[in-house]
């Protein structure tokens, strides 16, 4: 079984996958955007712009989590 601090580290490592994996999936929302735009289906393009906003507001609160449990 882990200790508090291992089950801490163990946690800020799944949060950092899981960040970059966010941060991968906006990558290809953004190329699938440009491409919706560009092919004139402006209200697809507009939905993933919606899905980009979301993904970018909470982005921060998940990077200031694993700071916090790194910290600790």
């Amino acid at each position: 079984m882990l200790n508090n601090s291992e089950a801490k580290i163990a946690t800020a490592d799944a949060l950092t996958l899981l960040l970059h994996n966010q941060q991968g999936i906006a990558a290809a929302i953004e190329e699938l955007t440009k491409w919706f735009s560009e092919s004139g289906v402006s209200s697809v393009a507009a939905n993933a712009t919606g899905a980009l906003e979301t993904l970018d507001t909470n982005a921060p609160g998940i990077t200031d989590a694993i700071m916090r449990l790194r910290q600790s």
